[in-house]
């Protein structure tokens, strides 16, 4: 027997990095599926307000809130406000991340530590504070949104590499000592995906880009929530531990 909920609509999801692109869509996603969702945003208030309204659209409930997940702080600070709004958080996507590219030869420290901070440290900050709820639960769901890049290597992120890879580490860690609880933990690793940013690179890039994907296309931010969404959702529930590719089969093999 379990204390778990029966419907998604009293599981509680918070999404860090939510207000814009495949954190953006992850929102909307879960709120298709009934979840209030909770969000985090870095500085991107205008998109963050924006993400709020489509979500508040769909019909359930939203709060977003401004916190830096390398923060142990803004994170305690986050959960607090998202559930006195919401209620206790059972479903967790990590998709916050950052860049700061450039040969290891040259990489300054600063440059290393921000990434790993961002990208592995931050996750490890909120799905030690959203344990608190889901062990009390007896229910869980965590997804962790990584790269096709930690498993492959990419030239010039060497940092973000490491930090993807990492999440698979920590992933992999979680799922077994919480899968008593009835928490799962999985890993999706995205390939190229449409963003303001890849929008914004020269076409010989993306075309060199699409080219090393077995589709031979990007893929797009609603492709990676509907993954992440399943992970999050009932019909999931025997999955834990996995690494999901999300990525045209670039990383096929890894």
């Amino acid at each position: 027997m379990t204390d778990a909920p029966t419907s998604a609509a009293p599981r509680v999801a918070f999404v860090t990095g939510g207000s814009r692109g495949i954190g953006r869509a992850t929102v909307l996603a879960l709120a298709r599926a009934g979840h209030p969702v909770g969000f985090c945003y870095a500085h991107d208030t205008e998109a963050a307000d924006a993400t709020v309204r489509d979500a508040q659209a769909i019909g359930v409930n939203v709060a977003a809130v401004r916190a830096d997940v390398a923060d142990t702080k803004d994170v305690d600070a986050a959960f607090e406000e998202i559930e006195q709004a919401l209620g206790p958080v059972t479903v967790l996507v990590n998709n916050a991340g950052i860049t700061r590219d450039g040969l290891i030869a040259r990489m300054s420290d600063e440059h290393w530590n921000d990434v790993l901070d961002a990208n592995l440290t931050g996750a490890f900050h909120t799905i030690r504070r959203a344990t608190r709820s889901m062990m009390k639960a007896r229910y869980g769901r965590i997804v962790n949104v990584s790269s096709v890049g930690g498993q492959m290597g990419n030239a010039g992120q060497a940092n973000y590499a490491a930090a993807k890879a990492g999440l698979l580490g920590l992933s992999r860690s979680v799922a077994r000592e919480l899968a008593p609880r009835g928490i799962t933990c999985n890993v999706v690793a995205l390939g190229p995906i449409v963003t303001a940013m890849t929008e914004a690179l020269a076409d010989d890039w993306r075309a060199r880009a699409e080219a090393a994907v077995p589709l031979g296309r990007f893929g797009t931010a609603d492709e990676c929530a509907a993954v992440i969404a399943f992970l999050c959702s009932d019909a999931a529930s025997y999955v834990t531990g996995a690494l999901v590719p999300v990525d045209g089969g670039m990383g096929m093999g890894h």
